[in-house]
């Protein structure tokens, strides 16, 4: 069923058809509601859903337009800068150089590779450590089961052929871990451990007995909950 013509009120054919302002209009029709100038798609503006020339539209505080797929988009970006101006204010005036911006398929790709890369860097030093501990305590261990000097007996005792026996000697014990620092820390964003050697805490938490592994990562104990282990170096600051 054809439509009826908002200006006129009779019957509009598909090729006298105007669709605009979420009405329809014979193309002789769609003119200007004040001087009834013809207007088209290219020179007309809405106003309250009529049609008005550019010299006659109406001064307003707002302009009610329809709402197009590219004016969505457009809304919808606005909004986007919007809040990550406000993320951005909002770190700067936590003291924070780093600027948060919006998710991109390439910015997960750059963290996803920094994430990687540090993991690495920091398995190596983890190794690294580890092995110079080891060597260190095969080093004690062999230095303190070394045989003691052989007894010489005095020449009154060589006529008695005297031989003494060697006290038994004990193992060596296991060589204590090396002292934590005093370093302590307060967490400005949560944190969920992502592996077994990581430790979770929450924004305010203090963490004591730190040791810096790297850049990127420390070693500390939550003083709330007791736990220790491995946690990023950006999300603490020292107290």
């Amino acid at each position: 069923m054809n439509p009826l013509c908002s200006k006129c009120n009779l019957v509009v054919y598909p090729t006298e058809k105007i669709n605009c302002l979420d009405k329809y209009w014979h193309t002789k029709c769609f003119r200007c509601e004040v001087c009834n100038m013809s207007l088209n798609m290219k020179n007309y503006k809405g106003f309250e859903k009529r049609p008005y020339c550019n010299a006659h539209y109406p001064r307003a505080n707002f302009t009610c337009v329809a709402d197009t797929p590219e004016n969505i988009r457009l809304k919808q970006q606005s909004k986007m800068q919007s809040q990550v101006l406000y993320k951005e204010d909002f770190e700067k005036n936590r003291g924070k150089s780093f600027t948060v911006v919006t998710d991109t398929p390439e910015l997960q790709r750059l963290k996803k590779s920094q994430d990687q890369v540090s993991n690495i860097k920091y398995h190596e030093e983890f190794e690294k450590s580890k092995t110079s501990h080891l060597h260190e305590e095969v080093e004690r261990s062999k230095t303190q089961h070394q045989q003691p000097a052989a007894f010489q007996p005095s020449a009154a005792s060589q006529n008695y052929h005297y031989d003494p026996v060697p006290e038994p000697v004990r193992p060596a014990a296991a060589a204590p871990p090396p002292s934590a620092g005093q370093k302590r820390y307060r967490a400005v964003y949560d944190y969920a451990a992502a592996d077994e050697d990581e430790v979770s805490f929450m924004d305010g938490d203090v963490i004591v007995d730190v040791q810096q592994i790297d850049e990127g990562w420390m070693y500390g104990r939550v003083e709330r909950t007791g736990q220790q282990g491995m946690l990023p170096a950006n999300y603490v600051e020292a107290i």
